[in-house]
């Protein structure tokens, strides 16, 4: 079968905007998906997974997107990363020393996101607000700038005594979350977490720790004309054929009148896209 569009798949590129604008990525095309929304699509997995790491096809996508090898071996699929305040640059254990110090050895932001309901997280200071944007997030507000992504991750961690740091997928594609003052919401987990954020302070050194009392917050609309009722993934691996009427696009996923497609995790699937003319 001929397809209008064909290559591997990868996380949408996304651009803060009044509804937020989306690029589809699949090899070297970046496709304006938000121009697609009402039309119908057909995409097709076309058995091969080129893995993200090293380039050569896999089998299996381990970690979103990496070969077997390189998900053991490679930094970025460290299980610090889903834990920095696991990390082991300090041990002399890291994965890739280089690595680590053009990534987490840089400022992160800690902050709070109202996406299904108010959640505490992390991202670095490069990637506000597109991390906000993957998470489908509705308003998101910085509240500390911390050295380093363990620190951040410690930070996040006296947070997470009192407040979620998950996200509920489904819930979030099911439409906005009442909204929240997350200024608010700050103000209450800082008298919380005083005690702990202080003695956190004095171990790292004060000057490590910038908390953001005068951030704006960010707010977030999203290029959906119908959010589902219900939400039924769609599983490359299990049907490897999406066909439907894209309806939306929120966080990292496509939502259509049949199912929802997250399109990060199916990175470095090669696939073939139809879509309809007007």
């Amino acid at each position: 079968m001929s397809y209008q569009f064909e290559g591997t798949l990868t996380k949408m590129e996304s651009e803060h905007g009044s509804p937020v604008s989306y690029r589809l990525l699949l090899g070297d095309q970046r496709l304006d998906i938000n121009s697609m929304i009402g039309r119908h699509l057909r995409l097709e997995y076309l058995q091969q997974v080129i893995c993200q790491g090293c380039g050569r096809p896999s089998k299996k996508s381990f970690g979103q997107g990496y070969c077997y090898p390189c998900f053991r071996d490679l930094p970025q699929c460290d299980s610090c990363m889903m834990k920095p305040e696991t990390c082991h640059f300090d041990a002399g254990t890291c994965r890739d020393e280089g690595w680590a110090q053009e990534v987490c050895m840089h400022d992160h932001i800690v902050y709070l996101a109202n996406s299904s309901s108010l959640k505490v997280g992390i991202t670095r200071i490069s990637q506000v607000p597109v991390r906000w944007i993957d998470q489908g997030a509705t308003q998101a507000l910085p509240i500390f700038r911390v050295s380093n992504r363990r620190l951040s991750g410690l930070v996040e961690v006296i947070f997470k005594q009192h407040v979620s740091d998950r996200t509920s997928w489904q819930a979030m594609l099911k439409g906005a979350p009442q909204p929240l003052n997350l200024r608010e919401e700050a103000q209450r987990l800082f008298s919380l977490c005083g005690e702990s954020l202080a003695e956190l302070e004095r171990e790292q050194g004060i000057q490590r720790m910038v908390r953001l009392d005068g951030a704006e917050p960010f707010e977030f609309q999203y290029p959906v004309s119908r959010h589902p009722l219900k939400v039924k993934a769609f599983n490359l691996d299990k049907d490897p054929s999406v066909s439907g009427v894209l309806e939306g696009v929120k966080g990292q996923y496509l939502l259509f009148d049949t199912g929802v497609l997250n399109v990060r995790k199916y990175s470095g699937y090669k696939v073939g896209l139809s879509v309809e003319q007007d």
